[in-house]
């Protein structure tokens, strides 16, 4: 049986339980009884590589010997033990100096985490089918890819979970042309299900780690946080799944903390991220970012990236064409960024990339803190031939980025690529959004591309009206 035939029978079972209520709850369900296996099967290596090694976990609560057994506890006994025993003892794990670190991840993920299942004999074939999957198994290990892929998938259709979720393709891409190099921090200050932080992981491992030195090296210069519980729950069973001991991500917002009160040491090499945009942090979060108060988060996060990034360090953040054109506040966002930072590259992605969730089009700016910009280089990503859109069938590969890496050290104007000086740009009150001079815009343009264009600029408008009235709210609050 197939990983993805697995999880759907797991979902099946727990749409007959009548205390699990719709996909994220199923969805959330599912992710703490993995953590706790994968944590178990990442255990079951340290004892036999490690000596002495002990588990944080108590001896009665490792998956291994209440969960494994298909025979084992069942019905109202298995619910009031996982209620009242498991999750009450792990959201209270002894944490103080000297305690094992990975004590402090478990009860990290389990501060939010819920059983929202209320039929034990349910629960425990639920169990079961998981227990299909073996994690000591190197090949049901690498179909952990498959369950985190089915995963991303179903909570892009459970409200707006989508938000997590970057396409592996241009998370890959990004990682790739930013080439973190052992040693260096890499940080994702948003890093939903660990996306960016694996893709460096891997890409640090296979270019730069050759001793047991370099891995320790290297999993310790890993960094992010994410603030919703269930993202971060996965971000956490990602990283383990990669081998890291101590998944080095805090369930926090990033934006929350005032720009003033970090420090030299919370200085960065290395930053990647797809912060969300279109939406309003809680009132108060602006007041932390001086004279760029805003509540767009996107506009946040790229302001606090130019904070956070050290003198030399590398940038590279998906952005919305709204901050491309928007004015106001994001002006002056903008010009601290041309005038900060070396904004070297922009690759402009066509609509689609992000479906189903946005129509929205997205950029990829890439750019190198602590020099100011001279001249920005554009790339406009084009449709394979004989596409119009992407979708869940047909989504963005990372074949697909190869002209853009071709190009990337030896860069020429061709139909896709061309260069803006920075002057164009502040005499244009720092617009970005310039279009390709290269090409011609077609007369009569397919229906269904005209409608997601449509859809996209009616998105586009509301996010502008909504920045329009806070700006007009703050302003007046002002006056008063």
């Amino acid at each position: 049986m197939s990983i993805g035939t697995t999880i759907k029978t797991i979902q099946d079972i727990m749409r007959k339980d009548a205390g699990v209520d719709g996909d994220a709850q199923r969805i959330s369900q599912l992710v703490w009884m993995l953590f706790l296996k994968v944590f178990d099967a990442q255990e079951e290596e340290y004892e036999l590589m490690r000596d002495a090694y002990h588990s944080p976990i108590p001896e009665g609560l490792r998956w291994r010997n209440w969960a494994t057994d298909a025979e084992g506890m069942t019905g109202e006994t298995l619910l009031d033990f996982v209620d009242n025993v498991l999750f009450k003892t792990l959201k209270e794990l002894p944490i103080g100096p000297g305690t094992d670190p990975r004590a402090k991840v478990v009860r990290d993920v389990f501060e939010d985490a819920y059983n929202y299942m209320k039929n034990g004999t349910l629960l425990r074939q639920v169990i079961n089918k998981l227990n299909e999957v073996d994690f000591n198994s190197a090949k049901d290990r690498h179909l952990f890819g498959e369950i985190y892929e089915k995963i991303l998938k179903d909570l892009q259709n459970a409200g707006n979970a989508g938000e997590y979720y970057t396409p592996r393709a241009v998370t890959q891409f990004m990682v790739t042309m930013t080439d973190p190099k052992l040693g260096e921090t890499v940080f994702d200050p948003a890093c939903g299900t660990g996306g960016f932080l694996t893709c460096a992981l891997e890409h640090i491992r296979k270019n730069y780690v050759k001793t047991a030195e370099d891995e320790e090296t290297l999993q310790r210069s890993l960094k992010g946080f994410e603030k919703k519980p269930l993202p971060h729950l996965l971000c956490i069973t990602n990283l383990l799944l990669h081998g890291v001991d101590v998944p080095p991500v805090k369930h926090d917002n990033t934006l929350a903390k005032p720009l003033k009160n970090y420090s030299r040491q919370d200085k960065v090499q290395v930053i990647l991220t797809n912060p969300p945009f279109g939406g309003m942090e809680e009132d108060g979060i602006e007041s932390n970012f001086d004279s760029f108060r805003t509540r767009e988060t996107a506009d946040l996060f790229l302001v606090l990236i130019m904070h956070l990034l050290e003198d030399g360090g590398r940038g590279a953040i998906v952005l919305p064409d709204g901050t491309l054109f928007g004015e106001g506040v994001k002006t002056r966002i903008k010009e601290k960024l041309l005038q900060e930072c070396n904004l070297h590259t922009i690759v402009r992605l066509p609509n689609g990339v992000f479906n189903p969730y946005t129509g929205i089009k997205t950029n990829l700016l890439f750019f190198t803190k602590g020099e100011p910009t001279i001249e920005v280089w554009y790339y406009e990503h084009p449709y394979p031939t004989g596409y119009k859109s992407y979708n869940k069938t047909k989504p963005i590969r990372f074949e697909e980025f190869e002209p853009e890496q071709a190009w990337w050290e030896n860069r020429e104007e061709t139909e896709f690529a061309w260069k803006v000086s920075v002057e164009t740009i502040k005499a244009n009150n720092y617009n970005l959004d310039i279009k390709n001079p290269h090409r011609v815009d077609v007369a009569h343009a397919d229906l269904d591309e005209m409608l997601e264009a449509h859809q996209a600029l009616l998105a586009e408008l509301d996010e502008v009206r909504s920045k329009l009235k806070f700006e007009l709210k703050a302003s007046l609050e002002r006056q008063e």
